[in-house]
């Protein structure tokens, strides 16, 4: 078959040990899944369901990608994130399901323009000029499921030029990743190729041109980004 341009590269993630990389295909978000985050928004966490948003994987990014500040915002946000990859198809999973549909986890960066974000909740309108930003989904190496354990107190962290922003643990999430995946597919068939990333703990702020971002997780490898000055 041809085309009439060259169609893009699938985005891969690299995983611990492995010699071939997870082909991602969509990457959804939960919103609002930490407590004190949810209250720092000025919002609350809804406790009946966890709700969604999406990322482009055209906006996808490796950590260590060094990207310029983002068009069209003048307050672009940091947000550390655990995110989990799927490796097999569930639909309606139960509990055991869902756990075992879950490959691998990794550490990410929501990037967000918050600004843009806060004009959709203002004017009532969808957040993509916020949340679905070129270069805002990060994402670093996995590791399998198996190998990482089970989440329970992990510190999860972040720092700005090595001055710490974020830091809380895995067990302040709201909704658990096995129940994220019970959720979710209720309305998705889920499957290979799936990542989740599970919402940030209380501390998101701005960042500016030539800062370094890194954010960590116990037991993941760190995911980094750095900033250029020239505006895309």
């Amino acid at each position: 078959m041809s085309y009439l341009f060259s169609p893009p590269d699938v985005f891969v993630i690299p995983v611990a040990g492995e010699s071939a990389s997870y082909p991602v295909r969509r990457i959804f978000c939960v919103g609002r899944n930490y407590v004190a985050h949810a209250a720092e928004m000025g919002g609350e966490v809804d406790r009946e369901a966890p709700w969604y948003f999406t990322k482009s994987v055209a906006h996808a990014v490796l950590s260590g990608a060094e990207l310029p500040y983002p068009a069209g915002t003048a307050n672009y946000h940091h947000e550390m994130e655990l995110a989990f990859a799927l490796g097999a198809e569930v639909f309606e999973a139960s509990e055991a399901e869902a756990a075992g549909a879950i490959y691998s986890y990794g550490c990410a960066l929501d990037m967000t323009r918050r600004d843009r974000q806060q004009d959709g909740k203002d004017n009532r309108r969808p957040w993509s000029l916020g949340k679905d930003v070129e270069g805002s989904a990060v994402f670093a190496e996995m590791t399998r499921a198996e190998e990482f354990g089970a989440l329970a107190d992990q510190r999860i962290a972040l720092g700005v030029n090595g001055e710490q922003r974020q830091d809380g643990r895995l067990r302040d999430m709201v909704w658990s990743p096995v129940e994220i995946v019970m959720h979710l597919s209720k309305f998705y068939h889920l499957g290979p190729g799936d990542v989740v990333m599970t919402g940030t703990p209380s501390g998101v702020g701005p960042v500016a041109a030539e800062d370094e971002i890194i954010g960590t997780i116990d037991g993941l490898a760190p995911v980094k980004l750095a900033l250029m000055v020239t505006k895309s």
